[in-house]
């Protein structure tokens, strides 16, 4: 065993933050315990230094915000 992380799947528009629910664009995988949280970039932003020092593997998709809908993937649009 390596102790590498499973690679994550994308989020999608059904994922959604857990602190507003609004659409989630970052991932906190939490060490040891496996559980995730998912955060908007607003909340992703208050709690992403705090949850990297704790160890968490952080998936930031925050970047999709300034993408154009001419260069976002299919499934996004």
């Amino acid at each position: 065993m390596t102790g590498a992380l499973a690679p994550t799947k994308p989020l999608t528009a059904l994922d959604r933050c857990d602190r507003c629910g609004a659409q989630a664009y970052i991932r906190a995988t939490l060490p040891l315990v496996g559980g995730e949280l998912l955060f908007c970039a607003h909340h992703g932003r208050q709690h992403v230094a705090a949850l990297r020092d704790k160890g968490a593997e952080i998936q930031d998709e925050s970047a999709r915000l300034s993408e154009s809908p001419a260069t976002a993937p299919d499934n996004e649009r």
